[in-house]
């Protein structure tokens, strides 16, 4: 199987929930749009430094990561992200990888959109469909 890429927006859900709040203008909702490696060897969302202070999360503590090569490592572990995949999300935590090149997408996320890897035409699909699971437009998200 070759590599599979997603096109995700991440989003700081702690604006997302300002915004529902009118305390904050959507515009001032910290996102970003990212290609991510889908990686269903990884536990769940995998960012670089740079990204973790560009959506100004804060890290809820650390965790010690084993990866591919079987290097160990301590990294943040982070509140949880809004994580867009077409009309899908889900709310997970990540692994800050200090330098890491490349944003994996790992299985807790996938599963929590209900989303596999079609290994034949190497792209994303639903488990159970294609259809919208809801209309991520409209979503509120209330604290």
């Amino acid at each position: 199987m070759g590599q599979v890429n997603a096109q995700l927006v991440l989003k700081n859900l702690d604006d997302v929930k300002r915004v529902n709040r009118g305390e904050l203008p959507e515009s001032k909702v910290r996102q970003t749009a990212v290609t991510a490696i889908v990686d269903t060897g990884a536990t769940t969302l995998v960012i670089n430094k740079a990204l973790f202070q560009e959506l100004g999360l804060d890290a809820m503590g650390e965790r010690r990561v084993t990866f591919a090569n079987d290097t160990k490592e301590i990294c943040k572990l982070t509140e949880p992200v809004g994580i867009y995949w077409n009309d899908r999300f889900v709310a997970m935590y990540a692994f800050v990888v200090e330098d890491a090149a490349e944003v994996l997408l790992g299985v807790l996320p996938l599963e929590g959109m209900d989303l596999m890897v079609d290994p034949v035409n190497q792209k994303l699909v639903g488990v159970h469909g294609d259809q919208m699971m809801f209309d991520v437009k409209s979503a509120k998200i209330y604290s």
